[in-house]
Formats: C-alpha cells, sequence, structure tokens
C-alpha cells in the first residue's frame, strides 16, 4: 500500500487544509508557492519564515491559523464556549461513546474546529467541527460533525496501543534515550492537545491504522466501549495484519538551532530497523532542525532528513 509509506510527512498539511475548508490540494500548494515567492525580501531571506517560524520547544499551538478561516466564527464561539464544549462532548458520548475533554477552539471558514483528548484509554487526539451562523452570529451546537474516518482512525490507533502496551512502552523508552543522550527533541504535549488532532500521539510519534482489521477493531470497541486489554490482545491474537496498514510515524527536531544531524538520524533509523519487541507496522522516521511553522504546526522542510519517504521500516 504505497499511499501509506507517504502518509506521516503530509498528514499534518493534510489535516490543516481540510479544515480550513480548502478543497483542492494543488491550488492551495501553489498558492503557498505564490506566497513564498512574494515573500522573499531584498536580502534573499524567506519573510513568511522569519515571522513564523518558532522553536519547536516553545511551541504551544498559539498562531496556529486553519486556512481561509475567518476569525469571527473563533470570536462567535468562543462567547459561547460553554455550550460549544457541551454540544462536542455530548457529540462524542453519542456517536463514539468516548468520553472526552475540549483543548482549543480555533477558527474555520464556516464554523470552529474543536480539539479534543480522549478520557482514560483508548488515549487519542481528535477534533470536530461546529458549523456558526455569522448572520445571526449564533453557533450551531445541533450540527457537530466530523470528518469522514477521522475520529475512527484515532480510536483504532488508541485501541492498538492499549493491546500493545508493553511493545509501545519499549519504543517510547528508546526515543526517551534517544532525546537524553543526543541534541534532539520531541513536540510539546501542549501543541498536540492544541492544533494536533492526529489521533494516539506521543511527543515522537503518531499512530496512523488503516484496514479491515482494524475496521473490525472499531466495531469491536461499539459493540463494548469497555472492552479490556486482554480482549484486544485476544482479537489481534486472532486477526492478523500487514504492518503496511499501520504506519508509526516517528518526528524529531533538533534541539538548538541547527541542521538535521545525519549521524543521529542514521543511528535511529538503524536503531529502529534492528530492534525487536516494538509494535508491529511500518515505521517512518523524519528528523527536522529546531523550526516549526506556528501557522501551520509543521515541522517539515527542505533540510529535513527522511529515509523513508519512499519505503518505511516494516516491523513484523
Amino acid at each position: 500500500m504505497k499511499k501509506f509509506r507517504n502518509l506521516i510527512p503530509v498528514l499534518l498539511i493534510s489535516t490543516a487544509l481540510l479544515l480550513g475548508g480548502c478543497q483542492d490540494v494543488k491550488n492551495a500548494e501553489q498558492k503557498d508557492k505564490r506566497e513564498t515567492k512574494q515573500n522573499q525580501d531584498d536580502a534573499g531571506m524567506n519573510k513568511y519564515e522569519k515571522e513564523n517560524y518558532v522553536r519547536v520547544q516553545d511551541y504551544t499551538g498559539e498562531g496556529y491559523t486553519l486556512r481561509d478561516s475567518n476569525e469571527e466564527t473563533g470570536e462567535i464561539a468562543n462567547a459561547h464556549r460553554d455550550e460549544v464544549e457541551q454540544a462536542v462532548k455530548q457529540f462524542f458520548n453519542d456517536k463514539y461513546k468516548t468520553e472526552v475533554k475540549v483543548h482549543n477552539i480555533v477558527s474555520a471558514v464556516d464554523g470552529v474546529s474543536v480539539f479534543v483528548e480522549s478520557i482514560g484509554e483508548p488515549h487519542f487526539y481528535t477534533f470536530a467541527i461546529v458549523p456558526v451562523d455569522l448572520e445571526n452570529k449564533e453557533v450551531q451546537t445541533d450540527r457537530v460533525w466530523s470528518q469522514e474516518g477521522q475520529v475512527e482512525n484515532a480510536i483504532q490507533g488508541g485501541l492498538y496501543a492499549m493491546a500493545f502496551e508493553e511493545e509501545f512502552a519499549k519504543l517510547d523508552d528508546y526515543l526517551e534515550s534517544v532525546t537524553e543522550e543526543h541534541p534532539v527533541t520531541g513536540t510539546p504535549v501542549e501543541a498536540i492537545q492544541n492544533v494536533m488532532g492526529t489521533g494516539y500521539t506521543t511527543n515522537y510519534y503518531l499512530v496512523a491504522p488503516a484496514g479491515d482489521a482494524f475496521e473490525k477493531l472499531y466495531e469491536l470497541y461499539q459493540d463494548n466501549p469497555s472492552i479490556s486489554k486482554q480482549e484486544l490482545q485476544d482479537f489481534f491474537a486472532k486477526k492478523s495484519f500487514n504492518p503496511r496498514y499501520l504506519t508509526i510515524g516517528i518526528e524529531l527536531y533538533m534541539e538548538e538551532d541547527n541542521a538535521p544531524s545525519k549521524k543521529i538520524y542514521d543511528k535511529v533509523y538503524n536503531d529502529i530497523k534492528q530492534m525487536e519487541g516494538i509494535p508491529k507496522g511500518e515505521y517512518t522516521i523524519i528528523l527536522n532542525d529546531n523550526y516549526i511553522d506556528r501557522k501551520r504546526a509543521i515541522g517539515q522542510k527542505d533540510n529535513s532528513i527522511d529515509k523513508t519517504l519512499a519505503e518505511g521500516i516494516m516491523k513484523q
């Protein structure tokens, strides 16, 4: 499934485009190129980057902007924040049988995107959309909706992490040791909470499932939201899946204002390739410099290192 190999580098970009109401990715990319060209200053520096790139350690999601968003929708929604939060929580309870807490409300085109975190397990981050009637300055809390498959995939990733808790703990410990021994860091939890909405996500990676096995896993959860770790393990013992259908996207940043280190990248790449006892899946690994685009919550740039773009590391 070649399309899943390239999922992680574009996932945040795709989310931002969709949330902003853009229906034509190609046009959006062309718009970005025009803006970049227009923003070149006399010294040849990129004005956009100078104004909007911040150290990843300092990023909490502040300044995040959805494409073509209308600030007025956010103002109206925040004026009725209690109603919005209650409606979103009820939406997740009714449709997904899951309790959530609201972290952030972000203006969109004709509504707001509400970023949430699940309470308890399965653990995940996602978002819902609440329409706003600009003419009457009303929040349409009876029309809350979510993008097709977005929340389902988030739940599936959280369930997978529940089932393989020990394997994920080993991966967590390894990546934590990398940041202790080398000048690299991950994404701050505040940014993940406020603007990511990328399913099961840690400071160092996200999990992106797909395919029939995970659809059946989601159905199992809907039938029994109190499903136990043992029941999930029993499910995977009977239901195998191709690792290409489960992407674990590792993304790290340099700790200081330095170009991404090939030496550090190669160490992580080789360690993951040789490591045993970590979750089954296709691993992608990206190492960025120290900066993240505060408006788009994206760290990948031309100097980012990614040897897994064409083909990830398969772990059976």
